[in-house]
Formats: C-alpha cells, structure tokens, sequence
C-alpha cells in the first residue's frame, strides 16, 4: 500500500493533556501537508486551529476519554466544538451504562449527540479494552440504531489499544453505513495496513506522519 494511499485515512491524532500551541500548530501544517482525514486536537484547540489553518478539516473529543459525564454536557461539548469549527466529533460512551446493562441509556445519548452533529460526522468510541464479546456485539447495534456514522475502538488512554479481531467482530455486527475507526497503539506501517485492509476507514493515530513522511515530496 502507498503511503499516499493511507494518508487519507488518518485522523493524524494530539490528545494529551499537555499539548502546547507550537506542538498543535506542527501537527495542523503536517495534515494540511500530508493531506490526511482530520487533524484530532483537544476541544480548547479547536477556534484556534480553525481560525489559524482554514480548510483543515478538524476533528475533537468529546466526554473524553472516560465518558463518564452526563448526556447533557456532552451534547454541549458537541455543540460548541461545532460553533468552534470542528467537522468531526469523536465522543466516549458511558461505560457505566454498559457495565449496568443499560444499553437504552447507551443509544440514546448516542442519538442525542448526533442530533447535536447534525451533518457532522460523529465517531463513538467504546473502549473495546474494557468490554466482553458480547459488551461489543451490543454496542455495534447501539451505534448503528442510533445513527452514528462511526464505530472507534478505544481512546487511547485505555488499559489496550485497536485489536484487529475487535475489527473483524465489528464488522459482523454494525449497519452497512457504519464506518470503523481504528486507534490506540497504531505505531508502524505493518499496522497501519493491516488495518486498513481489514475494512478499517480511519486511523487515529499520532504516529503515521512520522512514519510515512519520509522520502516523500512535500
């Protein structure tokens, strides 16, 4: 697979707590560079990126990354990530509702939040290392019932990162218009195209430019 080809796959991702401006700033000139999906910056990052880098598409995180906050804040985090400039919204499910077999609660804060998104594209991430086999098989109806546009397996920040069996088990299991998202642990080329020929259409990772950018023409 050409490098060319899997730029535009990836969510070229900086979620950590302590990310600087300089650092946001390198991250944006490398999506805009590289040509990837979204550059996926933390939600206080948004104006400034929209604003400084106009036609980047950008992507944030909502109820991130424990997803433990209420429906309400989340559909609030959502609205002003918007009204900020983000295209994206990549939000965590409430785990506990899923630990509580409450799975009506589960879809419904997942179509509270795309109504919020509108013809934004929101990704639901349901931190696949923390799930049983059949937590996940559930999930994938909630997330397709409820309209999402994708499924993403883990924040990152979780115990384990993307496992290319919870990919093949998605794809049994979620609606023919859902999209998977693949992230956490993604770190060299091997893994990148497996993944992607796996079925995955986006990658979130923030290894992928380091990767791939060598040699190629800027």
């Amino acid at each position: 697979m050409n490098n060319s080809e899997i730029f535009p796959h990836i969510d070229h991702t900086l979620l950590k707590a302590y990310a600087t401006k300089s650092e946001i700033d390198a991250l944006c000139q490398e999506a805009m560079i590289f040509k990837t999906a979204s550059a996926c910056i933390p939600p206080c990052y948004v104006e400034y990126a929209a604003v400084r880098y106009p036609g980047l598409n950008i992507c944030t995180v909502i109820g991130f990354p424990l997803g433990y906050s209420s429906t309400a804040v989340k559909c609030s985090e959502a609205k002003d990530a918007i009204n900020n400039g983000a295209n994206e919204i990549d939000m965590v499910i409430n785990l506990t509702d899923v630990k509580n077999g409450n799975y009506d609660a589960v879809l419904n804060e997942i179509k509270a939040v795309k109504y919020v998104c509108g013809e934004k594209i929101l990704k639901v991430i349901i931190e696949t290392c923390y799930l049983t086999e059949e937590e996940k098989i559930r999930l994938c109806e909630c997330v397709t019932k409820a309209g999402s546009d994708y499924i993403k397996t883990s924040t990152g920040f979780g115990t384990a990162g993307a496992d290319i069996e919870d990919i093949r088990l998605f794809k049994k299991h979620i609606g023919k218009n859902v999209k998977i998202k693949a992230a956490g642990g993604i770190k060299v080329k091997e893994q990148l195209e497996m993944f992607l020929n796996e079925g995955c259409d986006r990658i979130g990772t923030s290894s992928a430019v380091k990767l791939l950018a060598k040699g190629l023409s800027r």
